[in-house]
């Protein structure tokens, strides 16, 4: 452990040209103490390495002294595409690895390069969940993950949108889409593989049973069962009014799909600005919940079980916050 903090400090005063001890006692998780034995036994180990005093000191190395110990381990390379993704990084359990494989990059970039690496980190940030989410933890998303890459079956107790179901998953590989991860697996007793979402795992065991992984191209894999998955979406259609401002949320919420399909059937806009259009729904369940974001912006025309649902919650709404309704009781 310490040889690596040692390397550490090497390829951080490389790479940054001089931190003070609190800057590497913060990198490394260790206290400031700490560090000032470090940097002695580096010191002692004839490492060209000295600290300057005052406001803008801290240690550094000599002028043009570089450490060629940047090779990266196996472990490393393996995780070498998490490198810019600290949040997916650390939610599969490869946080510290995936720094370590940064930071040596950087220290072997030459310093040109280097500098264009630090301002582009300072530039562009990938934050993988969306506006409303922090994202789709899960306590069994590192085992998935192990087991994926061991080539090994797990047994899990999952939650179908049906009820609890348990299976016997031979893990392909792992996807994040959207701030939620999803396992691409195969069933020993049935054909092809399907997805699941990892949050939805609520108990796992690794089983100590290997599977031979077939050829299997993950990314087309994905991107054919997205198409179809969105292909197979929306299978009816609704007939709507909107507002001008109904229009313009409806690009804000909506997704690329129903956003073309409004524009591209609108007619024109009557004396007030509302528009009739078209658009498909998933169900009537989910267009509920979707067309009520849009308040008193839309109308639904049709299918009537449609627009009765939305009418029963703008009536219960209607009385839930009328000024004649009684007042909540306090608990």
């Amino acid at each position: 452990m310490r040889a690596s903090r040692l390397l550490s400090i090497l390829l951080l005063l490389q790479a940054h040209g001089r931190l003070t001890a609190a800057d590497l006692a913060a990198r490394l998780d260790v206290s400031a103490r700490t560090v000032y034995r470090d940097v002695e036994a580096l010191h002692a180990a004839g490492i060209p390495l000295y600290g300057e005093a005052g406001h803008a000191g801290g240690y550094r190395l000599v002028d043009g002294w570089r450490t060629r110990l940047t090779g990266l381990t196996a472990e490393e390379a393996d995780r070498l595409l998490f490198a810019g993704l600290p949040g997916p990084a650390a939610e599969l359990g490869y946080q510290s690895v995936a720094a370590a494989v940064q930071l040596k990059l950087r220290a072997a970039l030459p310093a040109p390069l280097a500098d264009r690496a630090a301002r582009l980190e300072q530039r562009f940030h990938l934050d993988t969940p969306g506006w409303y989410s922090d994202g789709d933890p899960s306590p069994h998303l590192a085992a998935v993950a192990e087991a994926v890459w061991r080539e090994h079956r797990i047994r899990v107790r999952y939650r179908s949108w049906r009820d609890e179901v348990t299976r016997v998953l031979e893990p392909y590989g792992l996807v994040l889409k959207g701030g939620r991860w999803y396992v691409v697996a195969a069933r020993p007793d049935r054909a092809g593989p399907a997805t699941y979402r990892i949050n939805q795992i609520l108990d796992l065991t690794p089983l100590d049973e290997p599977f031979e992984r077939p050829e299997f191209d993950l990314p087309a894999w994905w991107r054919s069962h997205v198409v179809a998955f969105r292909a197979g979406l929306h299978r009816d259609e609704a007939t709507i009014r909107l507002s001008p401002r109904g229009r313009e949320r409806l690009r804000e919420i909506g997704s690329d799909v129903v956003v073309a399909a409004a524009v591209a059937s609108a007619g024109p806009p009557d004396a007030a600005g509302w528009v009739r259009a078209v658009i498909p729904i998933e169900s009537l369940t989910h267009a509920h919940g979707d067309l009520l974001r849009l308040g008193a912006d839309v109308e639904v025309l049709s299918p009537a079980d449609l627009r009765a649902r939305l009418a029963g919650t703008a009536a219960a709404l209607a009385a839930l916050y009328s000024p004649a309704a009684p007042a909540p009781v306090a608990r």
